[in-house]
């Protein structure tokens, strides 16, 4: 019961947060804001947590999850509730630095505890069963936020959206005691972060968890674009967004049993070639429908690569250290959302949006490759175990 209340959890606080990234560039052009400040209001998500994910995960490894989950749920509250007692530019600004602050010690708490509720396929089932709730609120989130606006305006939406925090914050504060245990790392002053870098194993995790975000990074930042440089309407637009979030909710759905199958590495692999098969063919299609088709692809290809590469992750941690190994794959996925924006958009202006994607077709193609050689040293293990 204790898993399904922290997914619960999860998912009141994702809605918020989704919703307020969205509602943050809406009410910023409402105040005025040029496109280059809603640009600086929208990277203060990622740019302070890139460097606090690690020490996120050391906190939780150190003082166990309930603490910084509770410190971000409350730092998420109060960032949304800002804006709704403070009128204006300066309070978004401070609302989205605390957001982009604080928030990360939530989610990579929160990460970590997932994985201590079982161990083997029950552990990737648990991956997949809270990653599905992740992805749901990004359906949620935006369309919540949207209905909102246009029903009671920009400042009390960001009232309703700092009251769905309210229910992890009092969890946390009362009811939190059942919560499972992680294993604390006996001789923490022995080691340092380098160490799990010099993990290959750990260190193939970490930079296929960062290709598998600049795909992600990638579709969110070049779809539309692309879509309105062949004159699709935003409707249309936001369908074939549409079709790469169902794809990915489906594919969370069946990605447990696809693992029982072989493996969580051979499943990777598997994932990130058909992604980067996919990014391939986007430059050489105009139809809504193709469009729609190939994003749905995409999906399929992407949707099992985040909770596979947070399983991953936790299993190739020494023991006492998931909390911080968490928190550096978190540090490797922020980095990858403050630069691929900026990389891919130099790609995209010199050589066309055609070379973002392929360049991205590329990246995800080595990842497979990495996990290949993964994949068939796990199923030998498998071999000599059944034997």
């Amino acid at each position: 019961m204790s898993f399904y209340v922290i997914v619960t959890l999860t998912v009141l606080n994702h809605i918020a947060y989704k919703g307020s990234k969205m509602l943050i560039s809406l009410y910023a052009i409402d105040l005025g804001a040029t496109p280059l400040t809603i640009g600086i209001l929208y990277s203060l998500y990622s740019f302070f947590s890139l460097f606090l994910a690690l020490y996120a995960g050391r906190a939780s490894d150190r003082l166990g999850p309930r603490v910084p989950m509770l410190l971000g749920s409350l730092a998420l509250g109060g960032g949304l509730l800002l804006p709704f007692l403070w009128r204006g530019l300066p309070a978004l600004f401070v609302s989205a630095a605390l957001i982009g602050t604080l928030y990360i010690f939530y989610m990579v708490s929160a990460q970590h505890l997932i994985g201590a509720f079982g161990a083997g396929h029950k552990r990737t089932r648990n991956y997949a069963t809270f990653s599905l709730g992740v992805a749901l609120t990004a359906l949620i989130g935006p369309t919540l936020t949207g209905f909102l606006i246009d029903t009671i305006g920009h400042q009390s939406t960001y009232a309703v959206l700092a009251l769905l925090p309210v229910g992890p914050i009092l969890f946390l504060l009362f009811f939190a005691r059942g919560l499972p245990r992680v294993a604390e790392d006996v001789k923490r002053a022995e080691h340092r972060t380098i160490d799990l870098i010099r993990n290959a194993p750990l260190r193939r995790a970490f930079i296929a968890a960062g290709i598998i975000e600049t795909g992600g990074e990638l579709f969110s930042f070049y779809m539309p674009i692309y879509g309105h440089s062949i004159g699709l309407s935003a409707s249309l637009i936001g369908l074939i967004l549409g079709t790469y979030a169902v794809a990915v909710l489906l594919t969370r759905l069946v990605m447990s049993a696809l693992v029982k199958r072989s493996s969580e590495e051979a499943v990777l692999c598997a994932s990130l070639t058909v992604a980067s098969v996919a990014c391939m063919l986007f430059p050489f299609v105009t139809s809504v429908y193709m469009l729609g088709a190939i994003s749905f692809v995409l999906g399929i290809g992407l949707g099992c690569c985040g909770p596979l590469s947070m399983v991953i992750t936790y299993n190739r941690a020494p023991e006492g250290r998931s909390g911080e190994a968490m928190g550096l794959r978190q540090s490797f996925n922020k980095f990858t959302e403050v630069l691929v924006p900026l990389i891919f958009g130099t790609v995209g202006s010199a050589f066309g949006i055609g070379a973002a994607f392929w360049m991205d077709a590329v990246l995800l193609g080595g990842g497979a490759l990495i996990m290949r050689s993964d994949a068939q040293q796990r199923a030998g293990v498998l071999r000599t175990e059944s034997r």
